[in-house]
């Protein structure tokens, strides 16, 4: 299969723009385009052949459910059996945004695209070629993050076509995604409400709307436990993996600094390449590593001030996929502030790192 590459300036667009893309989604066929969060691979919500064509492309498994994309909140009304208060409320609150919400679906939904369940998640993007996507193709959009099954989520289209050239109909330019992490996802189904994946809105945000919500137990797993096992179908599997072996250091930023410098210099000086996932506050510290070692090779990644999340969630994916790019056999990486977004960028290190974690 050939993939047509079509970029699109989200600050500059017409129905034209979108015409092959919305045409292609309504025949059944994959389109891969930007969203505030990551890169999405789209397929008509409705189509049971759409979405099994989803799970082939990236190598996913079926019960993996996939998330529906809307253009705005009536949409959701043919998807779901009812819209609870609670729905509305954090709709007129985060929607359009990178909150996804799962509800009971109603019997249009296909269970292909529900991997088996009997509950859709649904989200509202707010960047605007995903929001134009939807509303241009008429349709709800199936769509899960547009990589291949356990890689690192794509933030870029670059990502987009290594993983998934000549395998899908179309892939949507429209730069860089400006969050970098998955949405927040929400189970309203249960009382008190989970929060099943946590994202850029964060549990604080959320309980100002519903005060007594509260984390999946398995979201706030430290260690390989399989006894605890996630709510969401999807977070059990491997995920955001590099193909190096990842370690994560944590403790006293100058304890963490002084290990890995030593655990990179044995690696390096054993012949192996390595790579350091680091913070400006950090990053000097490195310097020098491979000094007097002509054996292996030194990649060092910084992306961003400890003081600033959404800067370290904007680089993490795109850093990961880095060092696959340089081919390091060991990469080593700086833990980060869990709580508010931190806890969404240490629940995807953790899992990158098979939860591979030395208190130091």
């Amino acid at each position: 299969m050939e993939t047509i590459i079509k970029k699109i300036d989200p600050n500059n667009m017409t129905s034209d723009d979108f015409s092959e893309a919305a045409a292609l989604l309504r025949e059944g066929k994959l389109v891969a385009f930007p969203t505030e969060t990551v890169y999405g691979l789209g397929g008509n919500a409705y189509d049971s052949t759409a979405s099994a064509r989803i799970y082939a492309a990236k190598g996913r498994p079926s019960d993996n459910p996939l998330i529906v994309h809307i253009s705005s909140f009536e949409e959701i009304t043919p998807l779901v059996k009812d819209i609870p208060g609670k729905a509305r409320a954090l709709a007129d609150r985060f929607w359009p945004g990178p909150l996804t919400m799962i509800l009971f679906k109603s019997d249009k939904v296909p269970k292909e695209t529900t991997g088996g369940l009997d509950t859709v998640a649904i989200r509202m993007p707010s960047h605007p070629i995903a929001n134009r996507l939807i509303k241009e193709a008429g349709i709800p959009i199936a769509a899960p993050s547009a990589n291949a099954s356990g890689r690192p989520s794509t933030t870029k289209a670059e990502h987009v076509i290594e993983d998934l050239d000549g395998r899908i109909d179309m892939i949507i330019d429209g730069g860089s995604s400006d969050i970098g992490l998955e949405s927040t996802i929400v189970d309203l189904t249960v009382s008190p409400a989970l929060i099943l994946r946590p994202g850029y809105i964060t549990i604080e945000m959320l309980r100002e709307v519903i005060p007594d919500i509260e984390y999946d137990k398995a979201v706030l797993k430290r260690i390989k436990d399989d006894t605890i096992v996630a709510k969401a179908p999807g977070m059990k599997y491997r995920h955001y993996a590099p193909k190096g072996e990842l370690t994560i250091y944590e403790g006293e930023i100058g304890r963490v600094s002084k290990a890995i410098r030593e655990a990179a210099k044995e690696k390096l000086d054993a012949g192996y390449s390595v790579g350091i996932l680091t913070s400006d506050e950090l990053a000097e510290s490195y310097a020098g590593l491979q000094t007097g070692c002509d054996n292996g090779s030194l990649y060092i990644r910084d992306i961003g001030s400890r003081e600033n999340e959404e800067e370290i969630a904007a680089g993490l994916f795109d850093a990961l996929r880095y060092f696959d790019e340089v081919k390091a056999d060991h990469i080593y990486a700086e833990s980060f502030v869990e709580g508010g977004l931190g806890q969404a960028i240490m629940n995807r290190l953790m899992k990158a790192a098979g939860y591979h974690i030395i208190e130091v």
